[in-house]
């Protein structure tokens, strides 16, 4: 457990780098607070955030309840899936918008897997033997 632990401490920093991203196109394309747009480029990083946030509310359950059904090793891969897929989701967003398809496959795909996961998991344990 103490590899997904690891891998679910680096998702949540992965956020934090989001949001630190954010903060400085804030900055650099002058889009003063509380504005969320004004600037193509700002507006494209804040996205990124925002879509990270909204599948962090998917994720984090998710690992919480296939660890409890599936190999922590499996998990940790969907981690590391997930973590690559955010990172491919930012490059692609931030240069064309229209291509980030891989990139949100890459980490939507885990999380289905996951919750899956949990919800069979879950199912099977309340099945009598």
């Amino acid at each position: 457990m103490a590899l997904v632990d690891l891998l679910m401490v680096l998702v949540l920093l992965q956020y934090v780098h989001f949001s630190v991203l954010v903060a400085k196109a804030r900055v650099t394309y002058e889009v003063k607070a509380p504005a969320t747009s004004g600037n193509e480029t700002f507006e494209r990083y804040y996205r990124v955030q925002m879509n990270t946030l909204e599948l962090l509310i998917l994720l984090l359950p998710g690992i919480w309840l296939a660890s409890k059904y599936l190999p922590a090793s499996w998990v940790a891969v969907l981690c590391a899936i997930y973590l690559l897929g955010r990172v491919v989701y930012l490059r692609a967003y931030v240069a064309d918008p229209g291509k980030r398809s891989l990139g949100f496959l890459l980490s939507f795909a885990p999380i289905i897997v996951l919750l899956l996961s949990g919800l069979c998991g879950s199912v099977r344990a309340l099945l009598p033997v």
